[in-house]
């Protein structure tokens, strides 16, 4: 997802999926609304985003980079967000996480800088987890649960979480607390569905590829695809305010049961 991360530790893997035909992880078959997920990376040489091509492409979303730490805006949030909306692209935002620092500050300059993510067209706040801090496993369940619990208390809607299975498996100990939040998995193998650590059921979102090329973003960009998991998509990403602001159930599984 942020150009720092683990690029150097894996094959690319261009996806050799047509999305049409993406299995869940339970091998249910998932036609999925599909989009980018962009950075500041994706503004080369401070090029703008044209979204309306992104849309006439056939992606339905995307999930843009908001925070990072606790001090970081991503200086293309505001105008990516402006342009996608009037577009008619959903909006999805992360903060990628620094667990080194404390998560309850970081949720709350998320929160403010993308106005709650509980308008309409907004897809639930995401936590982008691909980076322990030099936290222990203990440590960084702790600091995630600080973290989506913060997040969920200021903006009312149930996070997702993203992250990639060898990350999960050894920095957060392939722990199975964190079911109940819409997983969001980057598997980059190309095969007919994405592994899924941590005792969830399937996944939500699926990153397939960190190689894709979409008509109006330079370069290449990340792409994903949505399983089905949480429902309606049009529901799930409130489209037009239909479902209100607060009340989003954010499909099965929504709430806030432990």
């Amino acid at each position: 997802m942020d150009s720092t991360r683990w690029r150097s530790t894996r094959a690319l893997a261009l996806s050799a999926i047509t999305v049409g035909s993406i299995l869940t992880a339970t091998g249910t078959a998932a036609a999925g609304p599909s989009g980018p997920d962009v950075s500041s990376w994706q503004h080369v040489d401070g090029r703008f985003i044209d979204w309306f091509a992104v849309k006439r492409a056939g992606h339905d979303f995307a999930m843009v980079k908001a925070t990072e730490g606790v001090n970081y805006v991503n200086p293309y949030f505001v105008p990516d967000s402006l342009l996608m909306r009037a577009a008619g692209v959903a909006r999805g935002t992360y903060h990628y996480a620094r667990p080194n620092l404390a998560p309850e500050p970081q949720a709350a300059l998320y929160a403010t800088v993308v106005l709650g993510q509980n308008g309409p067209m907004d897809l639930p706040p995401v936590l982008d987890l691909e980076n322990a801090g030099g936290l222990d496993p203990g440590g960084l369940i702790n600091w995630t649960h600080r973290y989506l619990n913060t997040v969920q208390a200021l903006t009312g809607r149930v996070p997702i979480i993203y992250t990639y299975p060898n990350f999960w498996k050894t920095a957060m100990a392939n722990t199975t607390e964190f079911t109940r939040y819409p997983l969001w998995i980057a598997d980059y193998r190309g095969n007919e569905h994405p592994e899924v650590p941590g005792g969830w059921p399937t996944w939500t979102f699926w990153q397939t590829t960190d190689g894709g090329s979409i008509p109006g973003i330079a370069g290449g960009t990340d792409v994903n695809v949505y399983s089905g998991a949480q429902g309606d998509f049009a529901r799930y990403a409130n489209i037009a305010g239909l479902f209100g602001s607060r009340g989003v159930s954010d499909g099965p599984g929504g709430g806030s049961g432990a």
